[in-house]
């Protein structure tokens, strides 16, 4: 191969017989470019002797070169008021932007504040990857702002018809559905699903709409009676399941929206002297670090954290550069545990 001058992305497209854009997706490490085409673009940029000028390019688009991680206030046991899943998901999205050449700015956020001011016209960061929003009815009119004022940003979290901006988030219908197919499997019946089944909270809605589906495929009615709203803490988890049992509603199992709401209802299962899992199964959403280390052990719903890291970087990439972008939902998996094994 012979190149006049210095080898530009654009040599590297000719010769791959790909787009521009997919050289940069690939020299970024993206999830998105399959592995066959990334080892033909890498070995030829190898051969040209390729390398990304990151403060050129940062010049010549008048960018940081930095993205604004931003997270959100939840109520946890600890300060960290971070919803522990979202650990997961920094390790990644700091891999990613390492990858991509982009600093990380990381930045905690209250609800109540004015957290849709603009990161781009200070020249903080490029883009902002938002984690966490609270109740959605109360954040989207900020989200459209962000919209309005011309800000790059993508959200973890369910696509949402109409909604303000591009979203990345798991299968949570898919999941829903799995995990309550799963119970049914091991002979439960009377299946009480803890966590908002509203649209103010998407993601638990549509893992109830799962849950709902499933037993409908059984032919069994969801019972409205067997529903308690939640939010994603262990005391809400534990104070929604006392009231089940408070109310003398009979279940043999619980279907949790995330892994803390679970771990919150073992807790008063206990108390109330059932065993977990012969009288009540039990199962969670997420799969954070704290499922596979309580006892019993808990089955969940288990999300890519690693590739929603990737994702949500290359996305936001996307957007900064000015290429389409959609939102995308991510495949779920279930993590079998003993808190749902049969009845012996």
């Amino acid at each position: 191969m012979v190149i006049k001058g210095k080898a530009t992305s654009l040599d590297i497209a000719h010769l791959a017989g790909v787009s521009q854009p997919t050289v940069s997706r690939a020299l970024r490490g993206s999830p998105m470019v399959n592995a066959d085409t990334r080892r033909r673009i890498l070995e030829i940029a190898r051969q040209l002797n390729y390398k990304v000028d990151k403060n050129a390019s940062s010049l010549r688009c008048q960018q940081s070169g930095t993205l604004a991680l931003l997270f959100f206030e939840d109520p946890t046991p600890d300060d960290s008021l971070i919803n522990p899943f979202f650990h997961s998901m920094l390790g990644s999205i700091t891999r990613a932007c390492a990858l991509g050449g982009q600093d990380l700015l990381v930045s905690f956020q209250q609800l109540s504040s004015d957290w849709h001011a603009d990161f781009e016209d200070s020249n903080k960061a490029d883009g902002i990857i938002l984690l966490g929003y609270g109740d959605y009815h109360q954040s989207v009119e900020r989200l459209q702002r962000l919209v309005e004022q011309g800000t790059h940003f993508v959200r973890w979290g369910a696509a949402l018809p109409g909604q303000p901006g591009v979203s990345v988030g798991s299968d949570n219908f898919q999941g829903g559905f799995d995990i309550t197919a799963h119970l049914l499997d091991q002979g439960r019946r009377r299946i009480a699903f803890l966590g908002h089944a509203s649209s103010h909270y998407p993601e638990f809605q549509e893992r109830y709409r799962g849950h709902a589906q499933a037993l409908r495929a059984r032919g069994l009615e969801p019972e409205p009676a067997l529903q308690h709203d939640a939010i994603t803490t262990e005391e809400s988890g534990h104070a929604a399941c006392a009231a089940l049992l408070a109310g003398g509603q009979r279940f043999d199992a619980v279907c949790a929206a995330s892994d803390l709401i679970a771990i919150g209802a073992l807790r008063a299962l206990r108390e109330h002297g059932l065993h977990i899992p012969r009288d009540v199964a039990v199962t969670g959403f997420d799969d954070i670090p704290l499922a596979a280390s309580v006892s019993p052990a808990l089955t969940t719903v288990q999300q890519d954290t690693k590739l929603a890291g990737h994702l949500l970087v290359e996305k936001l990439l996307a957007l900064i550069a000015g290429e389409p972008v959609d939102s995308q939902s991510i495949a779920v998996k279930l993590a079998l545990r003993e808190s749902s094994q049969a009845r012996p």
